[in-house]
């Protein structure tokens, strides 16, 4: 039987990944106490985690300050730590390439340097995403854990990197760093994942706050997950996946973003007018996320509980209460 860590950290609880993880993790595990690294100037731990803020012990922390990490890793020794704090909007990264680089890859340097010096020995779940494969060959469809790595963004750059760095930290001091790169999620407090953004546009549209709805490249091929479903997975990762390697995670759904666009716009209460804005293309773009997920399966007998329709439902209510909020403190 699998063990159920007394304590976890999440680093970048405060943010989209992490507050679900937390939210999981106290519903489903109540016992579990839940620890997070917060970056002392962050503005979104209030609004994520509101709901259950009395019950989780907040640690403001600046990852790339290796005596902070080492001190919060003193006080906290937990039993599993869930490595979600990144810089993580892929069109951004070419905007600040050197930002992202710095801060994704020498936060994470800096978390196992720092696990490594103080010496305990928690299982550390590395998680990554399907963008380390970047431009993928159609052979190598569906995607397997041993594809080649083809970075095609400053973001997917770093993301490699930390796999890498993962890797070098279990063979060379035997940490226990499990992988997992997740594909493409539905993730209602990311406004910067096209879902999100076309949702909170639909919603906007709806309440008159918005007149058309921009969009970019509509043919990319991605699978999708819902964030609830993405975050359980991580913890049943931790409890069952062998360290020291790689495990796709994603959903079962394929289609391309623009066929995404068009269910969304069914589910609008009013006619929805589109425009491809050429600031939301990439320089360059994945386009064909399709994942294995036999390696991950087999480990675990994981698979999702939502259905589609229910993740598109999800989303949008999420961004009508948003916007409706939005209105109502215009007015």
């Amino acid at each position: 039987m699998a063990k159920i860590f007394e304590r976890v950290l999440i680093t970048g609880i405060a943010g989209s990944g992490g507050s679900y993880l937390a939210e999981y993790i106290d519903n489903n595990h109540p016992h579990v106490q839940i620890h997070g690294i917060v970056r002392w100037h962050s503005t979104t731990a209030t609004r994520n985690l509101a709901s259950i803020a009395d019950r989780i012990t907040l640690h403001e922390c600046d990852m790339n300050d290796l005596g902070s990490l080492v001190r919060v890793l003193q006080i906290t020794k937990p039993g599993a730590i869930f490595h979600l704090a990144s810089h993580a909007n892929v069109h951004a990264s070419f905007q600040a390439p050197l930002a992202v680089l710095n801060n994704n890859i020498m936060s994470t340097a800096n978390l196992l340097e720092a696990v490594r010096l103080t010496g305990i020995h928690p299982i550390i779940q590395l998680c990554s995403t399907s963008e380390v494969y970047g431009q993928v060959n159609p052979k190598d469809v569906p995607i397997e854990e041993n594809a080649p790595l083809r970075p095609a963004s400053p973001y997917a750059v770093s993301k490699v990197t930390q796999d890498l760095l993962g890797w070098s930290y279990f063979i060379n001091y035997k940490m226990k760093i499990i992988r997992t790169r997740m594909f493409a999620y539905i993730n209602p407090r990311r406004d910067d994942l096209f879902a999100s953004s076309f949702a909170r546009q639909v919603a906007r549209i709806e309440t008159g706050l918005q007149k058309e709805l921009t969009h970019g490249n509509l043919n990319s091929v991605r699978t999708l997950i819902d964030v609830r479903d993405a975050m359980e997975s991580y913890w049943i990762a931790s409890l069952h996946c062998k360290p020291g390697e790689a495990y796709n995670i994603g959903g079962l759904t394929v289609l391309k973003v623009g066929d995404f666009l068009n269910r969304l716009i069914k589910l609008s209460k009013v006619p929805v007018r589109l425009r491809q804005d050429p600031k939301l293309l990439r320089p360059s773009d994945v386009t064909l996320q399709i994942p294995s997920v036999k390696k991950f399966t087999k480990a675990t007998g994981w698979r999702p509980r939502y259905t589609f329709e229910e993740s598109l439902i999800f989303l949008l209510d999420y961004w009508r209460q948003q916007t409706r909020r939005e209105k109502n403190s215009a007015a």
